[in-house]
Protein backbone atom coordinates (compact mmCIF):
# COMPACT_ATOMS: atom_id res chain seq x y z
CA UNK A 1 0.00 0.00 0.00
CA UNK A 2 1.16 3.27 -1.05
CA UNK A 3 0.96 5.66 2.35
CA UNK A 4 2.75 8.85 1.00
CA UNK A 5 3.88 10.50 -2.06
CA UNK A 6 5.98 13.51 -2.81
CA UNK A 7 7.25 15.14 -5.92
CA UNK A 8 9.09 11.94 -7.75
CA UNK A 9 8.89 9.77 -4.87
CA UNK A 10 6.60 7.38 -2.93
CA UNK A 11 6.70 5.42 0.15
CA UNK A 12 5.44 2.00 0.30
CA UNK A 13 5.02 -0.01 3.27
CA UNK A 14 5.32 -3.73 2.89
CA UNK A 15 3.92 -6.20 5.90
CA UNK A 16 6.54 -9.18 6.83
CA UNK A 17 5.95 -11.50 9.70
CA UNK A 18 3.05 -10.57 12.05
CA UNK A 19 3.51 -6.83 12.48
CA UNK A 20 6.56 -6.03 10.95
CA UNK A 21 6.60 -3.22 8.26
CA UNK A 22 9.49 -2.54 5.79
CA UNK A 23 9.25 0.84 4.13
CA UNK A 24 9.95 0.98 0.65
CA UNK A 25 10.77 4.38 -0.93
CA UNK A 26 11.25 4.42 -5.11
CA UNK A 27 11.41 7.02 -7.97
CA UNK A 28 9.27 5.15 -10.30
CA UNK A 29 12.70 3.37 -11.37
CA UNK A 30 14.70 2.35 -8.46
CA UNK A 31 13.92 1.36 -4.57
CA UNK A 32 15.27 2.08 -1.18
CA UNK A 33 14.35 -0.54 1.44
CA UNK A 34 14.60 0.19 5.09
CA UNK A 35 14.97 -2.98 7.76
CA UNK A 36 14.22 -6.33 5.20
CA UNK A 37 13.62 -8.80 7.77
CA UNK A 38 12.25 -10.99 4.84
CA UNK A 39 13.21 -10.85 1.73
CA UNK A 40 10.51 -12.43 -0.51
CA UNK A 41 7.85 -9.28 0.27
CA UNK A 42 10.11 -7.30 -0.83
CA UNK A 43 11.21 -8.84 -4.10
CA UNK A 44 7.50 -9.18 -5.25
CA UNK A 45 6.94 -5.87 -4.36
CA UNK A 46 10.13 -4.85 -6.80
CA UNK A 47 8.81 -7.00 -9.33
CA UNK A 48 5.43 -5.83 -9.20
CA UNK A 49 6.36 -1.94 -9.24
CA UNK A 50 8.95 -3.05 -11.71
CA UNK A 51 11.89 -1.86 -9.48
CA UNK A 52 15.72 -2.08 -9.40
CA UNK A 53 16.93 -2.51 -5.52
CA UNK A 54 20.10 0.71 -4.90
CA UNK A 55 19.99 0.68 -1.67
CA UNK A 56 19.31 -0.52 1.88
CA UNK A 57 19.13 0.92 5.32
CA UNK A 58 19.58 -0.76 8.32
CA UNK A 59 18.47 0.58 11.79
CA UNK A 60 19.39 -2.55 14.36
CA UNK A 61 20.93 -5.61 14.33
CA UNK A 62 17.69 -7.74 15.14
CA UNK A 63 16.59 -10.45 13.00
CA UNK A 64 13.21 -9.05 11.75
CA UNK A 65 14.92 -6.61 10.37
CA UNK A 66 17.74 -7.99 8.51
CA UNK A 67 17.13 -11.43 7.60
CA UNK A 68 15.91 -10.39 4.29
CA UNK A 69 20.03 -8.67 2.99
CA UNK A 70 21.71 -11.79 2.38
CA UNK A 71 19.13 -12.75 -0.20
CA UNK A 72 18.47 -9.31 -1.48
CA UNK A 73 22.08 -9.18 -2.25
CA UNK A 74 22.31 -12.37 -4.09
CA UNK A 75 19.39 -10.60 -6.27
CA UNK A 76 21.25 -7.25 -6.64
CA UNK A 77 25.02 -7.55 -5.83
CA UNK A 78 25.13 -4.38 -6.48
CA UNK A 79 23.34 -2.95 -3.26
CA UNK A 80 24.50 -0.47 -0.97
CA UNK A 81 24.05 -1.06 2.54
CA UNK A 82 24.18 1.36 5.37
CA UNK A 83 23.98 0.22 9.10
CA UNK A 84 25.16 1.03 12.10
CA UNK A 85 28.52 1.67 13.11
CA UNK A 86 28.05 0.21 16.56
CA UNK A 87 27.21 -3.25 15.30
CA UNK A 88 28.38 -6.21 13.78
CA UNK A 89 26.70 -7.49 10.42
CA UNK A 90 27.61 -10.50 8.38
CA UNK A 91 27.25 -8.75 5.19
CA UNK A 92 29.20 -5.63 3.80
CA UNK A 93 27.87 -2.48 4.55
CA UNK A 94 29.02 1.06 5.28
CA UNK A 95 28.87 1.90 8.60
CA UNK A 96 27.00 5.21 9.84
CA UNK A 97 26.29 6.88 13.05
CA UNK A 98 25.53 10.65 13.93
CA UNK A 99 25.81 12.81 12.55
CA UNK A 100 26.37 11.37 9.02
CA UNK A 101 24.60 12.27 5.94
CA UNK A 102 24.01 10.29 3.45
CA UNK A 103 23.82 11.34 0.15
CA UNK A 104 21.05 9.28 -2.34
CA UNK A 105 21.63 11.84 -5.79
CA UNK A 106 19.47 8.96 -7.72
CA UNK A 107 16.24 10.12 -5.56
CA UNK A 108 17.57 13.92 -5.06
CA UNK A 109 17.01 13.40 -1.11
CA UNK A 110 19.77 13.39 1.61
CA UNK A 111 19.41 11.33 4.60
CA UNK A 112 20.46 12.37 8.25
CA UNK A 113 21.84 9.80 10.64
CA UNK A 114 20.35 10.03 14.96
CA UNK A 115 22.13 8.21 16.86
CA UNK A 116 19.14 6.11 19.18
CA UNK A 117 20.73 3.79 21.89
CA UNK A 118 17.91 2.20 24.08
CA UNK A 119 16.53 -0.69 22.28
CA UNK A 120 19.73 -1.91 21.04
CA UNK A 121 23.16 -0.15 21.94
CA UNK A 122 23.79 1.06 18.50
CA UNK A 123 20.27 1.81 17.28
CA UNK A 124 20.10 4.63 14.83
CA UNK A 125 17.29 6.11 12.77
CA UNK A 126 17.07 7.79 9.43
CA UNK A 127 16.14 11.39 8.91
CA UNK A 128 15.19 12.48 5.43
CA UNK A 129 14.15 16.76 5.82
CA UNK A 130 13.77 17.39 1.67
CA UNK A 131 9.78 18.80 2.04
CA UNK A 132 7.37 20.09 4.26
CA UNK A 133 6.74 16.72 6.07
CA UNK A 134 10.21 15.11 6.78
CA UNK A 135 10.53 11.46 7.00
CA UNK A 136 11.48 9.26 9.91
CA UNK A 137 12.90 5.63 9.92
CA UNK A 138 13.08 5.20 12.94
CA UNK A 139 12.80 1.46 13.45
CA UNK A 140 12.03 0.19 16.68
CA UNK A 141 12.60 3.45 19.13
CA UNK A 142 9.38 4.96 18.90
CA UNK A 143 5.84 3.21 18.34
CA UNK A 144 2.97 4.46 17.28
CA UNK A 145 2.35 5.51 21.26
CA UNK A 146 4.83 3.94 22.75
CA UNK A 147 8.31 2.96 22.15
CA UNK A 148 10.54 -0.12 21.90
CA UNK A 149 11.85 -2.51 24.91
CA UNK A 150 15.22 -2.15 26.27
CA UNK A 151 17.26 -4.91 25.22
CA UNK A 152 20.42 -3.69 25.38
CA UNK A 153 20.34 0.24 26.70
CA UNK A 154 19.31 1.77 30.08
CA UNK A 155 16.25 3.69 30.56
CA UNK A 156 18.23 6.77 30.23
CA UNK A 157 19.30 6.30 27.08
CA UNK A 158 16.13 5.61 25.49
CA UNK A 159 14.72 8.84 27.61
CA UNK A 160 17.48 10.75 25.83
CA UNK A 161 16.71 9.03 22.14
CA UNK A 162 12.95 10.03 22.58
CA UNK A 163 14.00 13.42 23.54
CA UNK A 164 15.71 13.99 20.10
CA UNK A 165 13.45 12.41 18.05
CA UNK A 166 10.18 14.30 20.20
CA UNK A 167 12.48 17.69 19.48
CA UNK A 168 12.31 17.03 15.44
CA UNK A 169 9.85 19.36 13.74
CA UNK A 170 6.01 18.65 14.59
CA UNK A 171 4.99 17.46 10.81
CA UNK A 172 7.82 14.98 10.63
CA UNK A 173 6.10 11.64 9.87
CA UNK A 174 6.99 8.77 11.76
CA UNK A 175 7.47 5.54 10.01
CA UNK A 176 8.68 2.74 12.85
CA UNK A 177 8.47 -0.94 11.84
CA UNK A 178 5.85 -2.56 14.01
CA UNK A 179 1.88 -2.54 14.20
CA UNK A 180 1.85 -2.13 18.08
CA UNK A 181 -0.36 1.23 17.98
CA UNK A 182 -3.86 -0.15 19.33
CA UNK A 183 -2.17 -2.48 21.90
CA UNK A 184 -0.11 0.84 22.73
CA UNK A 185 -3.22 3.35 22.48
CA UNK A 186 -4.52 0.45 25.41
CA UNK A 187 -1.98 0.87 27.93
CA UNK A 188 -1.57 4.55 27.26
CA UNK A 189 -5.62 4.91 28.05
CA UNK A 190 -5.00 3.21 31.28
CA UNK A 191 -2.43 6.32 32.41
CA UNK A 192 -4.19 9.17 31.03
CA UNK A 193 -7.92 8.07 30.21
CA UNK A 194 -8.77 11.78 29.95
CA UNK A 195 -6.61 12.47 26.96
CA UNK A 196 -9.09 13.32 24.60
CA UNK A 197 -6.38 12.98 21.99
CA UNK A 198 -5.76 9.57 22.76
CA UNK A 199 -9.24 8.76 22.58
CA UNK A 200 -9.58 10.22 18.97
CA UNK A 201 -6.28 8.57 18.01
CA UNK A 202 -7.70 5.43 19.31
CA UNK A 203 -11.27 5.40 17.08
CA UNK A 204 -8.82 6.63 14.12
CA UNK A 205 -6.74 3.70 14.50
CA UNK A 206 -9.25 1.19 14.93
CA UNK A 207 -11.02 2.62 11.47
CA UNK A 208 -7.94 2.11 9.64
CA UNK A 209 -7.25 -1.19 11.32
CA UNK A 210 -10.70 -2.27 10.36
CA UNK A 211 -9.86 -1.37 6.59
CA UNK A 212 -6.67 -3.53 7.13
CA UNK A 213 -4.76 -0.33 6.48
CA UNK A 214 -1.58 0.53 8.21
CA UNK A 215 -1.79 3.06 11.37
CA UNK A 216 1.66 4.32 10.47
CA UNK A 217 2.69 6.72 9.32
CA UNK A 218 2.10 8.95 12.12
CA UNK A 219 3.57 12.38 13.34
CA UNK A 220 5.65 13.87 15.54
CA UNK A 221 2.89 16.03 16.88
CA UNK A 222 0.53 13.02 17.42
CA UNK A 223 3.07 11.15 19.21
CA UNK A 224 3.76 14.26 21.35
CA UNK A 225 -0.20 14.70 22.05
CA UNK A 226 -0.72 10.78 22.81
CA UNK A 227 2.63 8.80 23.35
CA UNK A 228 2.95 8.26 26.99
CA UNK A 229 7.05 7.81 26.69
CA UNK A 230 6.74 11.30 25.35
CA UNK A 231 4.43 12.50 27.96
CA UNK A 232 6.23 11.54 31.33
CA UNK A 233 5.19 15.39 32.76
CA UNK A 234 1.59 14.69 32.55
CA UNK A 235 0.09 15.06 35.80
CA UNK A 236 -2.57 12.78 35.06
CA UNK A 237 -0.24 10.47 34.40
CA UNK A 238 1.95 10.99 37.05
CA UNK A 239 -1.33 10.86 39.11
CA UNK A 240 -1.94 6.59 37.53
CA UNK A 241 1.49 6.63 38.41
CA UNK A 242 0.90 7.82 42.20
CA UNK A 243 4.72 9.33 42.11
CA UNK A 244 4.77 12.79 43.70
CA UNK A 245 7.94 15.24 42.04
CA UNK A 246 9.12 12.86 40.13
CA UNK A 247 11.48 13.28 37.62
CA UNK A 248 11.29 12.57 34.36
CA UNK A 249 13.42 9.48 34.12
CA UNK A 250 11.64 8.09 37.16
CA UNK A 251 8.23 8.43 35.53
CA UNK A 252 9.63 6.58 32.28
CA UNK A 253 11.36 4.15 33.92
CA UNK A 254 8.65 3.06 35.58
CA UNK A 255 5.65 3.46 32.09
CA UNK A 256 8.19 1.19 31.06
CA UNK A 257 8.21 -1.52 32.91
CA UNK A 258 4.48 -1.30 33.38
CA UNK A 259 4.27 -1.54 29.57
CA UNK A 260 6.72 -4.86 29.83
CA UNK A 261 3.78 -6.46 31.64
CA UNK A 262 0.39 -5.14 29.77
Amino acid sequence: MIVDMQPHLQIISIPAFKDNYIWLIHNGSQAIVVDPGDALPVLNTLSQCQLTLHTILITHHHHDHIGGVNALVEKYPNVQIFAPKVEQYDFKHTQVSEPDVINLAAFNIEIALIDLPGHTLGHVAYYVAHHDHPWLFCGDTLFGAGCGRLFEGSPAQMLHSLQKLAALPAATQVFCTHEYTLHNIGFALTLEPNNSALRQRQHDTLELRNRQLPSLPSTIALELATNPFLRCNSEEIQSSLQLKNATLLQAFSLIREMRNLY
